[in-house]
């Protein structure tokens, strides 16, 4: 590749060649091992060459009449025949050792099998002799460069969709009558442009091709940051063979999803916000432009509930006993950082009572509304848009699934259960049309790293080749996630303009903004650009993009529009009762300890959880507590079962006053609110307390193996 890394440096690349070949749909087949800690299987990769996929996108409205032109010759598929190649096995030259994934097995870290990780090189090709250019290399072959790291790839072949029943029938060109690369990519092609209103047929076609059997192998080679893969004489990418196949398994110190244990103590696996994303799970194309769809089968132990970020509610199937499968499947495409998968023994939660608001059920497209996708509305590319639905865009609760660890159903019963449908409801009444059709709500073990998800972005990269590798600017900093600054100044500018423009205007144009922009990539500057180009003259108030950028992305500190808002905001009636309590709460601090006898006692008012942090902050800033103080404040408020915003400003103020009494709560919040405790394990540390500093040491060591990696690493570096 042409992009140059300074190992020393932390900036995370981007190496996939989107510019020359694009992923159009992912179908994965994998098996889950708990014992091993490994996912494996195989992907099959649907491409669509750069020159096609550049044409078809110069004229979207176009393409989408021809291809429903076309979709009156194409009948529904005639059922597969096909013998299924198991992913668990293997031709016997490979020298793999099969395993079963739901019986017990070693951790498989060696690579044993024989086969290339990325600390090797696979097939005998010299990767540097491949690395100035992945297009057209003229006499040289064209390379498909994937993003890939901690995976072990085993083998990498052709796809012969030419083997699938029917699919012949893609090809419309009459000389393509022998079976060749030509024959197979233009079944391909037809495939992967379907219309939207076939997407249930394609999705079936998809499954058959991802089990036609190989047509050939394909030498590849995998550095640390990609897997590259070239068919001899096969010199452009028109020419590459567009189905392949990866075998491939994960590795258990893979960054992509952390092994772990839920609340109750089971294990189970989840995709988490890491900066590398999903290249540790399976091979893909990272930048955002690379948008696809995918289907995925996963195997996993009967015990355990195996969930997607899919659009359907999947059911587990036994496969034989002890081991089920699961379904799931995106028709919308997206970049490859949303795929999401979780795994565990987690139990779904259901109301004892629903009303007949809540009941909302999935249903498939009618015949009715075949052509809903051609009424002209949308700009996205081409897939079944609910917002050409008329019954989804009035659905204000879609379907929806709660799971959570055993310990956890009760509170889930009685608290998130009820709140989940008026918050579905609100959504719809604030954005519009609900853009999937379905969501599964999961309570995550305590290491997820909740404070911070970056995905690579336009304005995240640096330069980009001609390939479309690019690089992400520290995008390996392992203290990035916890720099919140850039998080909090978008959620004040968001709440300045809708402060200044009034609800009424701004709630009405993010309506407009989402029905305008869902699908598709956007940036800050179309969500601003858009915005004043549809509000009132007289509401602009010498708003434009340039003076937004200038106060509040390119100047430090707290924005100007915001210092004065903010002067104003102390004003309101809820801050003013909180400095109300703080000036009780300074007087309680200043009494001695005996008083006298027709001295009365302080009376408190309840104070919302928001008011609690503005309490709890105000009190930080003062230079004594005492422990009868604190101790008062602990049992007037209950502050140890308020929410983790309040809890963090209690230890805060519990670590400051060295208030011994509640240690406990301390260690409490550094095991169960691991993300947000990593700013605390800094004041115990600045503290330069004994006591605390060992308190410290002590809670990471017995935290330190399911901590999230960065978050570990952040700590060590402050303890160590």
């Amino acid at each position: 590749m042409d992009i140059q890394l300074d190992p020393a440096r932390d900036d995370l690349p981007l190496m996939a060649n989107t510019s020359h070949i694009l992923v159009k749909h992912y179908v994965l087949d994998l098996d889950v091992d708990f014992e091993s800690q490994v996912i494996e299987g195989t992907i099959v990769l649907f491409l669509e060459d750069g020159n096609r996929f550049k044409k078809q996108n110069s004229s979207i409205e176009e393409a989408c009449q021809s291809e429903s032109n076309k979709a009156c010759k194409f009948g529904m598929p005639e059922p597969c025949h096909i013998p299924v190649t198991n992913a668990r096995t293997l031709s016997s030259e490979m020298e793999y050792n099969d395993f079963a994934i739901c019986s017990k097995g070693e951790k498989d870290t060696s690579d044993k099998d024989g086969n290339h990780d990325n600390q090797e090189h696979a097939s005998g090709i010299s990767s540097s002799k491949y690395c100035c250019d992945t297009g057209n290399h003229g006499s040289e072959d064209f390379l498909l460069v994937l993003d890939c790291c901690d995976l072990s790839v085993l083998k990498v072949e052709e796809v012969d969709v030419a083997a699938v029943p029917g699919l012949e029938k893609f090809t419309r060109s009459p000389e393509l009558t022998v079976v060749s690369e030509e024959f197979r990519n233009q079944i391909v092609h037809e495939l992967v442009t379907l219309p939207a209103n076939r997407w249930r047929e394609q999705l079936d076609y998809y499954a058959c091709c991802s089990q036609a059997p190989g047509c050939g192998e394909l030498l590849f080679d995998t550095d640390t940051w990609s897997l590259q893969i070239r068919k001899t004489g096969a010199q452009t990418a028109t020419d590459f063979p567009h189905a392949i196949r990866i075998w491939y398994k994960t590795k258990p110190e893979g960054r992509s999803v952390t092994w772990t244990s839920d609340q109750s103590g089971r294990p189970c696996v989840y995709t988490v916000g890491s900066p590398i994303n999903n290249r540790a799970l399976f091979p893909c194309q990272e930048p955002p432009v690379a948008m696809s769809t995918w289907q995925a089968t996963v195997r996993a132990a009967a015990s355990f509930v195996v969930l997607m970020s899919g659009e359907n509610s999947a059911k587990p199937t036994q496969l034989w006993e002890g081991c089920s499968s699961w379904y799931y499947y995106v028709t919308m495409p997206m970049p490859a950082s949303t795929f999401t998968i979780a795994v565990g023994c987690w139990t779904e939660m259901k109301m004892e009572t629903w009303s007949s608001n809540d009941l909302a059920t999935e249903r498939p497209f009618s015949p009715s509304e075949a052509n809903f996708r051609h009424v002209g509305v949308c700009s996205h590319m081409e897939y079944p848009c609910r917002f050409q639905n008329a019954s989804a865009t009035t659905q204000e609760i879609i379907p929806h699934r709660v799971f959570a660890p055993v310990c956890l159903t009760g509170a889930c019963q009685e608290t998130l259960l009820r709140l989940i449908p008026p918050c579905l409801s609100a959504a719809h009444s604030v954005l519009g049309t609900h853009p999937f059709s379905r969501l599964d709500v999961l309570i995550v073990p305590a290491n997820f790293p909740s404070l911070g998800m970056a995905r690579p972005s336009k304005d995240k990269t640096g330069h980009t080749s001609d390939s479309g590798a690019s690089v992400i600017k520290h995008g390996l900093n392992p203290e990035k996630i916890f720099m919140q600054v850039h998080y909090l100044k978008g959620y004040f500018l968001l709440w300045f303009l809708a402060k200044r423009l009034g609800d009424e205007t701004y709630f009405s144009f993010l309506r407009k903004f989402v029905h305008t922009f869902h699908g598709q990539l956007i940036l800050s500057q179309d969500f601003l650009q858009m915005l004043l180009e549809n509000i009132p003259e007289e509401k602009r108030l010498e708003l434009s993009v340039e003076n937004i950028h200038q106060d509040w992305l390119e100047s430090s500190g707290i924005p100007k529009p915001l210092q004065r808002e903010r002067r104003a905001g102390a004003e309101c009636g809820l801050a003013r009762q909180v400095r109300a309590e703080v000036t009780k709460w300074i007087r309680v601090n200043r009494r001695p300890r005996k008083r006298k006898r027709r001295e009365k006692e302080e009376v408190f008012e309840k104070l919302l959880p928001d008011q609690l942090v503005l309490l709890l902050e105000h009190l930080l800033e003062q230079k004594t507590l005492s422990p009868r103080t604190l101790q008062s404040l602990q049992r007037t408020y209950h502050l140890q079962d308020q929410d983790a915003e309040v809890r963090h400003r209690w230890c805060e103020l519990i670590v400051k006053h060295k208030f011994t009494k509640a240690y406990k709560s301390v260690e409490r919040f550094l095991q169960e609110d691991q993300a947000m405790g990593v700013y605390l394990y800094g004041e115990l540390m600045v503290s330069e307390d004994a006591r605390q500093q060992q308190l410290a040491r002590r809670c990471f060591e017995r935290t330190k193996e399911q901590m999230d990696r960065s978050s570990a690493q952040v700590v060590a570096e402050m303890l160590f």
